[in-house]
């Protein structure tokens, strides 16, 4: 499905990502670690499109796509997370959810009509949100903005913004970083319940324990 090969990338003098190669199976849960400045979250930007790579190549289904931008990526099947959930605070967790697959259509996010009456293409939207929010088990926190919500929520919620764009890769940067071990572990199960049904994962994670338990292949990249 995704294949990288001798990815570079660097940012002046700095070279952020030397060489880097991996491959990722359809169906898979692949496992990415190293220490801190090793390149990790820059080698999944690249692939997101956020960076355009130096040298190398990054092939999806066999299409080269290092360079391209990121809405590109994303309408090619590709979701990225970040460390930080880029949520909006004041919205609710359903305006959340929503926002992506709007801004997927085209539409502006200050004109979304997210408390009038839906048209079709809007209660559909609203129909698959409250199915994501549902098996995140975050339906009961519909009405809640995202600032009331605890850190490992917002790791939920920020997974769940990702799938409403039915992604058939996504890259995961962290998703359980400042989260209780508990919630973590859950996390990961929710990780696993999508891999069953036939998505695939780049997961960037330093929690060791969970990855061993959850992934296919693992990794390393090096300073």
């Amino acid at each position: 499905m995704l294949v990288v090969h001798h990815l570079t990338k660097s940012f002046g003098r700095l070279q952020a990502v030397a060489g880097a190669s991996l491959q990722v199976e359809a169906g898979q849960i692949v496992g990415l670690i190293g220490p801190n400045g090793s390149g990790k979250s820059t080698l999944l930007n690249c692939i997101a499109g956020t960076f355009p790579p130096d040298g190398g190549s990054i092939r999806l289904d066999g299409e080269e796509i290092a360079g391209l931008p990121p809405d590109a990526i994303f309408r090619r099947g590709i979701a990225r997370s970040h460390q930080d959930p880029a949520l909006f605070q004041r919205m609710t967790v359903l305006d959340n959810t929503l926002l992506p697959a709007k801004n997927q259509r085209g539409e502006r996010a200050r004109y979304a009509p997210f408390h009038r009456l839906w048209r079709d293409q809007e209660r559909r939207l609203a129909a698959r949100a409250a199915d994501i929010l549902d098996r995140l088990l975050l339906r009961r926190l519909y009405d809640v903005r995202a600032s009331d919500l605890s850190g490992g929520q917002m790791k939920l919620l920020e997974l769940g913004r990702s799938l409403m764009g039915e992604p058939r890769l996504m890259l995961l940067d962290e998703p359980t970083a400042g989260v209780a071990p508990n919630l973590a572990h859950e996390i990961f199960q929710h990780i696993a319940a999508l891999r069953a049904e036939g998505m695939t994962f780049l997961i960037v994670e330093h929690r060791l324990e969970l990855l061993f338990n959850f992934v296919d292949h693992l990794y390393v990249m090096h300073l």
